[in-house]
């Protein structure tokens, strides 16, 4: 029995076009973002989707309500773990900004980043809960680009690090046998046509 997870990454926001590091922060969709989850949510629309997850923050949420729209599904799960890694001191600014208060190694420094362990735990904990209970099922969870990368490079290790994710990317990862598989890979083919 294969379970088939879809991975979406929200839409854009004006924080993503000024390159501002978002993290925790509740931004909304702008209205590239808004138009983007209309055209996924097209584009997933005929397909056999079970159930629609969400992260709390709201610009993972709208994405997830316009897609569950036109796929008919009334209820979203909603989860806190499944959320962005926190950004600390360093949300809502862009590279330059970090260049200049922290220097070039403020990756380096203690800035109140969430730890990479910290995100794999309690989304590891949400997909583990996920597919005990839901194997067979075909899900779509939509979440934030940090965390989706950070889940991905630890599912798929064989795989080379993931690159940024797009906006409304669509990744599709199948578990069969306690394996995972990741078919399609960032894929953003609904905002590549005319419609």
């Amino acid at each position: 029995m294969v379970t088939r997870i879809a991975i979406i990454r929200h839409g854009s926001t004006s924080w993503n076009k000024a390159g501002r590091l978002q993290g925790y922060s509740d931004i909304p969709l702008d209205e590239e973002g808004l138009e983007q989850a209309r055209k996924l949510g097209l584009r997933l629309a005929g397909q056999p989707w079970d159930i629609v997850c969400s992260s709390h923050l709201i610009r993972a949420r709208q994405t997830a309500a316009i897609i569950a729209e036109q796929l008919g599904i009334d209820t979203i799960w909603q989860d806190q773990r499944i959320g962005e890694a926190g950004g600390g001191l360093i949300e809502g600014t862009t590279e330059t900004e970090r260049l200049e208060k922290w220097g070039p190694d403020w990756k380096l420094q203690d800035l109140g980043m969430e730890p990479n362990a910290s995100v794999l735990a309690r989304g590891m904990s949400f997909l583990d809960e996920l597919v005990a209970a839901e194997k067979g099922k075909q899900i779509l969870i939509v979440t934030h680009g940090s965390f989706i990368r950070q889940m991905l490079a630890h599912l798929l290790p064989h795989l080379p690090p993931p690159p940024p994710m797009k906006n409304t990317s669509i990744t599709h990862l199948e578990l069969t046998e306690g394996k995972w598989e990741c078919p399609l890979f960032n894929c953003v083919e609904h905002l590549e046509s005319a419609s």
